[in-house]
């Protein structure tokens, strides 16, 4: 028996085999050594990649959410985050803090 627990019940009555985990409460298996996450790439509408601090400018016109405001084309951002989740990027962009998605930019040379 072993500490870890079983992703589908919870239970802790896990036993080890040579190259899985099975659960003794309801049989599920899993491998023993979980494939290691490869790292995300965030590419702008252009196939470049998007780092840390980059600035980004908008590729078409975008209407914000619950506002009235657009975000017109070649609008430039402050240097740029990368977020988790559908909306890649998290920026200010004419005084608004804004998440975006990354197909709308494109990058611009600092």
């Amino acid at each position: 028996m072993s500490q870890t627990a079983c992703p589908m019940c919870e239970m802790n009555d896990v036993l080890a085999h040579t190259d899985h985990l099975e659960c003794a409460t309801c049989g599920h298996e899993w491998p023993k050594q979980a494939a290691p996450e490869a790292e995300r790439v965030v590419k702008d509408a252009y196939g470049n990649v998007l780092a840390e601090g980059d600035i980004v400018a908008m590729i078409k016109d975008l209407k914000l959410g619950g506002t009235s405001q657009v975000l017109k084309v070649g609008t430039k951002s402050r240097p740029i985050r990368l977020v988790e989740g559908d909306h890649e990027i998290s920026c200010r962009m004419e005084g608004l803090a804004i998440a975006l998605k990354a197909c709308f930019v494109k990058k611009v040379a600092n």
